[in-house]
């Protein structure tokens, strides 16, 4: 069975043992979070059921780096950024 849940305003489609990444959360690690579940989807039919999810939190970890770059043509302006966003890594333990 796979669900659609909603986290921190993002919806993921998960089934039972997935581990995803999502914008970090507040939660430590080793804790366990419900989350609403949008949606369910079985093999033959979907079904508009909201239930909860019970998801664990695994780590806090950086994003790969994104560049910024600007430049203003004709006016030797350069510059480069790099930003990393800060991810939690969670695992769907029931639907």
């Amino acid at each position: 069975m796979q669900a659609l849940i909603e986290i921190s305003d993002k919806q993921y489609l998960v089934k039972a043992g997935d581990k995803i990444f999502v914008p970090k959360q507040k939660a430590a690690a080793g804790d366990v979070i419900e989350v609403k579940t949008l949606m369910q989807v079985n093999q033959a039919d979907s079904a508009l059921k909201a239930g909860t999810a019970t998801i664990k939190v695994l780590e806090h970890v950086r994003d790969e780096t994104i560049i910024v770059f600007r430049k203003k043509r004709r006016k030797r302006f350069q510059k480069r950024n790099g930003h990393r966003q800060h991810m939690t890594q969670v695992e769907v333990l029931s639907l």
